[in-house]
C-alpha cells in the first residue's frame, strides 16, 4: 500500500484566505475557504490593502478549521505548500508567511507553488493526467494557453496582451451596475440574450496564439455610452450576450488552432472563468467537432476559484519532483509558469 502523503496547502493570492489537506494529490480531505467578496464589493474590484487585512484575520482560523475538518494534527503532515506567484504582493506574503512559519515549526518540507500550476491542477480531482496536455487558463488576472509535453513542464504557447477574460467582465459589469464579481451574472443573463451588437473578435484571424481583451472592452463601453446620451435604452441580456460571444469566439477559435500546432490527449479548461456556462458548452461542442481525439477535463465548479485543494494538488507533483523552499522564500507577484 502506498504511503500516504499529507499536504497542508496555502492559497492567499488575492482576495481568498484558503487552507486545504489533500490526500496523494487527488484527494481532499477539507478545503477551507474565507471569501472577501462582500469587502470589496463597494469598490467594484479587489482593493490590495483590504485584502491584505483580511488574509492576516482569517488565517490562523482557516488553518485550525482545515486541521480539525481534515481530522488531522501537524505530526500528520507530510510537507506544507503555499502559493508564492502570480497574485497581490501584500496578499502573497501572507500565506507564504503563515506557511513558512508552519513548516518551522514542525520541522516540515516547504513546497513553494505556482498560482496557475494550481489552477491546471483542479482538474487533477476530477481525472488522472495523461500527457502530452494543453491548458485554457482563464481567470481574472490570467489568459493563457499552457502546453505540458510531461509533468512539472510547463510552456506558455499563448496568452493576453491586455486586459484578461474574467477582468472584461468586471469592467463591463460595472458599466452595466453589476456588483462585483460580475462574470457569473454577466453569463446568467448572456444566456437569456442574442448577438445583436457583433463586438469585435480581436486577434481572432492573426497567425499567433494571443488574446486581447481591451478593444471589446471599449467598444462595449462606447456602445453603452453612446446610447445612453441619445437617451436610447439597451437589451442588457443583448449586450451580455454579444459580450460573451466575443469573448468565446476568441477563446475557443484560438484554443483550437493551439490543438492544430500541438497534439495532446487531454485539454485543461481551468480558472475562475472555466465556470463560465457558455465557455464549456462551446468547447464541448467544438473540440468534439474538430479535435474528437481530445479529452476535456474541466475543473469542478467549486474548484474553479482559488483555493488552496488546487494548491494541494499541483504541490503533490512538486513534491515528487524535489521542490524545496528555504525560509527566503518570498512573494513573487509577477512569477511566470
Amino acid at each position: 500500500m502506498a504511503k500516504q502523503e499529507l499536504i497542508l496547502a496555502f492559497e492567499s493570492s488575492c482576495d481568498e484566505t484558503s487552507v486545504a489537506v489533500v490526500e496523494n494529490g487527488h484527494k481532499i480531505l477539507s478545503n477551507i475557504v474565507a471569501t472577501q467578496i462582500a469587502s470589496h464589493q463597494r469598490f467594484g474590484g479587489v482593493v490590495p490593502e483590504v485584502a491584505s487585512r483580511h488574509h492576516i484575520e482569517q488565517i490562523t482560523a482557516c488553518i485550525n478549521d482545515a486541521l480539525l475538518e481534515a481530522q488531522v494534527t501537524y505530526d500528520d503532515l507530510t510537507a506544507v505548500a503555499v502559493t508564492y506567484g502570480p497574485g497581490l504582493v501584500g496578499s502573497l506574503l501572507i500565506g507564504v508567511t503563515a506557511a513558512k512559519a508552519v513548516a518551522w515549526a514542525h520541522h516540515l518540507p516547504l513546497v513553494p507553488v505556482n498560482h496557475m500550476a494550481g489552477h491546471l491542477y483542479a482538474a487533477r480531482f476530477e481525472h488522472e493526467f495523461s500527457y502530452p496536455q494543453m491548458g485554457l487558463l482563464v481567470s481574472g488576472g490570467h489568459t493563457e494557453l499552457v502546453y505540458m509535453a510531461a509533468p512539472h513542464e510547463y510552456q506558455i504557447i499563448g496568452e493576453t496582451r491586455d486586459d484578461a477574460a474574467g477582468e472584461a467582465y468586471d469592467k463591463i459589469g460595472r458599466v452595466m451596475g453589476i456588483a462585483y464579481p460580475a462574470g457569473k451574472r454577466v453569463d446568467e443573463m448572456a444566456l437569456q440574450g442574442t448577438d445583436t451588437f457583433h463586438f469585435p473578435r480581436a486577434m481572432e484571424k492573426e497567425d499567433n496564439l494571443d488574446f486581447s481583451f481591451s478593444g471589446l472592452k471599449s467598444a462595449f463601453i462606447n456602445t453603452v455610452h453612446n446610447a445612453q446620451q441619445r437617451g436610447e435604452q439597451l437589451d442588457d441580456n443583448d449586450l451580455a450576450a454579444s459580450f460573451q460571444a466575443s469573448v468565446v469566439d476568441v477563446l475557443v477559435e484560438k484554443t483550437i488552432k493551439a490543438l492544430d500546432q500541438y497534439p495532446v490527449k487531454q485539454l485543461i479548461l481551468a480558472g475562475g472563468v472555466a465556470a463560465n456556462r457558455g465557455l464549456r458548452s462551446r468547447l464541448e461542442k467544438d473540440l468534439v467537432k474538430f479535435h474528437p481525439e481530445v479529452d476535456l477535463l474541466k475543473a469542478p465548479l467549486k474548484l474553479c476559484g482559488d483555493n488552496a485543494a488546487m494548491i494541494g494538488a499541483a504541490a503533490h507533483i512538486g513534491y515528487q519532483y524535489g521542490d524545496r523552499a528555504d525560509w527566503s522564500l518570498n512573494a513573487q507577484p509577477g512569477l511566470s509558469l
